[in-house]
């Protein structure tokens, strides 16, 4: 059956959605606001052009700005192929012309799409695997957030006090609260050991002894005080104010997250693999979108995480294993956390990891091949509907 290719640069305000037939003639070239009354006139015009013809989308981003978009197109039933803005800006040095437009960059989607079989299919995923999306992203925006600013707090106490910047670990809350109430090294020296230790205990902190010492031995060893030492300890305090106002928004989104993803059908199944906690289950369902249903096998599902070796072969040289280029950041990150962790708590991932050890692999290598088969793993326990065991069940032959 013959086919039309409608390719959508998508944008925040706009998109730009152009459609080719099947030797690539331009059928239509519009400049579309991100409204639904425009996205809605833009998909009839297409259904129109398309006649007894089948129609295919292709966009560059599978969120966000066409969230409105991608929904409209679901629920017209529509076909929609995802291309990477990678692959679009890759693609377009092989057509005519240097300047980059919008209309350009449809057209690059729309011609990939009609010429490409390796484009993913974008498929809606399960409200609660949508929801885990969402608020797993928060948290990542939360704790890139805190980040950036314990960076700057170390950054600003090494300018005034390097020895207390050496001496306390300032992404727990025990140091926090001190640099709330003492910042200077004289500050520190007048109050004391015994009074500091007194002032953190009112606050509940835990070892407030040991921290107490451990400010004061670093006060002992600094004596001068820093150009501009007044404005520098208000700038700690506030950021230490700062750091501990995320660390609680991130402790209440890992509440959200928990009970999100225990509504999940598969939640028992994710948590019971090794390694797997709430945070990475609910980020693994995210990816996946629910289930496991688009992929055709557990490579497909270890391609698409960045766990499968692709072959650089050329030439003389054979056996040249590297990592994909596009892949699943977040699903890679949660096969690979988890399979970093099992070793010390699963003996059957230990196994694995101190044979690949014995092979000559690296840790990292070795890691990384035990995040593979825990593809195959996760993989088969969803396709049973069974939870993880140490030692599997003996299956007899009928």
């Amino acid at each position: 059956m013959s086919r039309i290719w409608a390719g959508i640069d998508s944008g925040k305000g706009h998109h730009h959605g152009l459609a080719l037939d099947a030797d690539g003639k331009t059928l239509l070239s519009r400049r579309v606001a991100n409204d639904e009354p425009e996205l809605l006139k833009l998909i009839g015009d297409v259904l129109d052009l398309a006649h007894d013809r089948e129609v295919t989308w292709a966009i560059d981003m599978t969120g966000g700005e066409p969230a409105l978009l991608l929904a409209l197109l679901v629920s017209h039933g529509q076909e929609v192929l995802y291309m990477p803005g990678r692959l679009v800006n890759r693609a377009s040095d092989g057509y005519r012309g240097e300047g980059k437009t919008d209309a350009r960059d449809a057209y690059v989607i729309a011609d990939q799409a009609r010429m490409r079989r390796d484009l993913r299919p974008i498929r809606p995923g399960d409200e609660a695997a949508i929801e885990l999306k969402l608020l797993t992203g928060r948290r990542a925006d939360l704790v890139e957030d805190r980040t950036r600013v314990v960076n700057r707090l170390r950054g600003t106490m090494l300018s005034m006090f390097p020895a207390l910047e050496r001496a306390l670990d300032v992404t727990n809350t025990g140091p926090l609260k001190l640099l709330t109430g003492y910042q200077t090294p004289a500050a520190i020296r007048r109050a004391g050991a015994t009074r500091l230790t007194k002032w953190l205990a009112n606050r509940k902190v835990r070892n407030a002894r040991a921290l107490a010492e451990a400010a004061v031995e670093a006060a002992e060893r600094q004596h001068t005080a820093v150009t501009g030492e007044k404005t520098i300890a208000k700038l700690v305090h506030t950021l230490a104010e700062e750091v501990m106002a995320l660390n609680e928004q991130i402790s209440e989104m890992d509440k959200i997250i928990e009970g999100r993803f225990r509504e999940h059908e598969l939640a028992d199944i994710v948590l019971s693999v090794p390694g797997i906690g709430t945070t990475l289950g609910a980020e693994f369902l995210a990816a996946v979108g629910g289930s496991l249903d688009e992929f055709d096998s557990p490579d497909a599902l270890a391609a698409f995480a960045g766990v499968a070796p692709r072959p650089r072969d050329s030439g003389k040289v054979s056996g040249n294993l590297h990592r994909p280029l596009v892949y699943h950041r977040r699903l890679q990150r949660v096969f690979y956390t988890s399979a970093l962790v099992s070793v010390r708590y699963d003996p059957n991932s230990r196994k694995f990891y101190d044979r690949k050890r014995a092979e000559g692999k690296k840790h990292v290598q070795a890691v990384l091949a035990l995040a593979r088969r825990r593809v195959n793993v996760i993989w088969a326990l969803i396709r049973d509907r069974r939870c993880y065991e140490v030692a599997p069940p003996v299956t007899t032959a009928a």
